[in-house]
C-alpha cells in the first residue's frame, strides 16, 4: 500500500508545473499545462502565465518584459494536453526596454511646432466656421498650437464670420 501511495505521489508531483524557472541571469519562463481538455481555456492559460510572470517581477521590485511565447494547443491522445510556454526579462522599471516595449501617450510624441497653419475661410459661411474652430482646437488639444495660439487663430476665425 505505501508503494502505491508513493508511485502516486511521484505520478502528481511529476504533472506538477515547475513555476517560474530561472534560465539566466535576468531571464525566466514558466510552463503551463492546460489540463482542461476540450473544456480548456486558451487565453485563461496565456492571461495566467502572463500575470503569474508580473507578479513574479513585482515581488522582486522590478518589471516583467516578454523575450517569447509558445503555445501548443491540445492533441488528439492522451497527456497532449494544451501547454503555454513563457518566457520574460525582469529589469528595473527604469531601464530603456522598459520605455521601449510600452505605449506612449498622445502628449509625449514631439510636434514640430513650426508649422504654420492659415485659416482657410474664404466665404464664411457657418458650416466653413465651424469647421475651422474644429480643426483649431484639434490642433490646440493636440499641442501643436499654444493656448495663446489657438486664441488667437479662433479670434480670427470669428472675426471672418
Amino acid at each position: 500500500m505505501k508503494r502505491l501511495v508513493l508511485v502516486f505521489c511521484l505520478v502528481l508531483a511529476g504533472c506538477a508545473n515547475p513555476g517560474v524557472v530561472e534560465i539566466s541571469p535576468d531571464t525566466y519562463v514558466i510552463f503551463r499545462d492546460d489540463h482542461g481538455g476540450i473544456f480548456g481555456n486558451a487565453g485563461a492559460l496565456r492571461a495566467e502565465v502572463i500575470h503569474d510572470a508580473n507578479e513574479f517581477a513585482k515581488s522582486k521590485g522590478k518589471v516583467a518584459i516578454p523575450v517569447s511565447s509558445n503555445y501548443t494547443p491540445l492533441g488528439n491522445g492522451p497527456g497532449e494536453w494544451a501547454s503555454f510556454e513563457y518566457q520574460f526579462r525582469v529589469v528595473n522599471k527604469s531601464d530603456e526596454e522598459v520605455v521601449r516595449t510600452s505605449l506612449r501617450k498622445q502628449a509625449d510624441y514631439v510636434v514640430d511646432k513650426n508649422i504654420k497653419v492659415e485659416s482657410t475661410i474664404t466665404n464664411g459661411s457657418n458650416s466653413d466656421i465651424y469647421n475651422e474652430l474644429i480643426k483649431a482646437h484639434q490642433l490646440f488639444e493636440s499641442g501643436v498650437l499654444t493656448e495663446a495660439e489657438y486664441k488667437q487663430m479662433k479670434a480670427k476665425i470669428l472675426s471672418k464670420s
